[in-house]
C-alpha cells in the first residue's frame, strides 16, 4: 500500500482580478503524493502551478479544501504555528534564489535552522557546511551570494531548502533561471539529494523534458490535475 504523504483535497482558489471580474485558478483539484518520490506538475504560464505550490506550503490558503502534510492539516494551523509548518515541515526552492547578500553562503542555508533554535548555532552551521559539500560547494562556504555563478546560487538555495530536514520540498520553476546547461546539471543533483536523503518532493516546471525525469507527473489545466496523454 503506497505510504501518502500528501493529501490535497477538492482545493479551489480564485482571485479578483483588476477589472474586479472572478479569477478561478484551482477548481476540485485533488492530489495524492506518496513519500520518497519527486512529483512534478507542468502547465502553461498562468495555468496556477505556483499557487498550487503556495497553498501546498501554507504561504496561502485554499478558498475550499483541505490540504494535509505529514498527517497534519494545513488549515488547522494559526499564527506561529503555521510559521513553524513553513519552517520545519516544509522546503522551499524558488526560481529565483531569494539568498540574502549581506549573509555568507554558509549563513544562508545555515539561517532557517537558526530561526528555530538559534541556541543550536554550532550544529547549524556544522548541518550547512555538510549539506554544502553535498552539493558541491564546500569551498565557498565564506563567500558572498554576488561572488557566485547563477547555478552556484541555485545550489546553495537548494541546500538552504534541506537544513530541517523537510517532510515535503516545494520546487517553483527551480531551473527557471538558468540556462539548460546549468539548469540540467542542478535539477539532477536535485533529484540525487532528493533520493539520497529519502525526500520527497512537488515541482512545478514548464519544462517538459525535467518532468520527464520525475517519478510522476501531472498537467495542470483548467484549474485541476490530470495525468499527461501518452
Amino acid at each position: 500500500m503506497p505510504d501518502i504523504i500528501l493529501y490535497a483535497k477538492q482545493i479551489g482558489k480564485g482571485f479578483i482580478q483588476p477589472d474586479k471580474t472572478w479569477l478561478q485558478v484551482l477548481d476540485n483539484l485533488s492530489l495524492e503524493v506518496e513519500r520518497n518520490t519527486i512529483t512534478a506538475i507542468t502547465g502553461a504560464s498562468g495555468s496556477g502551478k505556483s499557487t498550487l505550490l503556495h497553498l501546498l506550503g501554507a504561504l496561502d490558503l485554499p478558498d475550499q479544501g483541505d490540504i494535509t502534510v505529514a498527517g497534519e492539516s494545513i488549515l488547522s494551523l494559526k499564527g506561529k504555528r503555521r510559521a513553524e509548518y513553513r519552517n520545519r515541515t516544509i522546503g522551499f526552492v524558488f526560481q529565483f534564489h531569494y539568498l540574502m547578500p549581506e549573509l555568507t553562503v554558509l549563513e544562508n542555508v545555515a539561517f532557517p535552522a537558526l530561526l528555530y533554535d538559534f541556541k543550536q548555532k554550532s550544529a547549524a552551521y556544522d548541518r550547512a557546511a555538510e549539506i554544502l559539500a553535498a552539493v558541491g560547494l564546500k569551498d565557498k562556504v565564506s563567500h558572498l551570494p554576488f561572488q557566485l555563478s547563477g547555478g552556484e546560487r541555485q545550489r546553495v538555495a537548494i541546500a538552504r531548502s534541506l537544513i530541517n530536514s523537510p517532510a515535503l520540498l516545494l520546487a517553483d520553476e527551480p531551473t527557471g533561471n538558468l540556462d539548460w546547461q546549468t539548469g540540467e546539471k542542478v535539477f539532477h543533483l536535485f533529484r540525487d539529494l532528493i533520493k539520497e536523503r529519502q525526500l520527497t518532493a512537488v515541482m512545478a516546471t514548464h519544462n517538459e523534458q525535467l518532468a520527464g525525469w520525475a517519478d510522476r507527473k501531472y498537467h495542470l489545466q483548467a484549474g485541476k490535475l490530470a495525468l499527461p496523454p501518452d
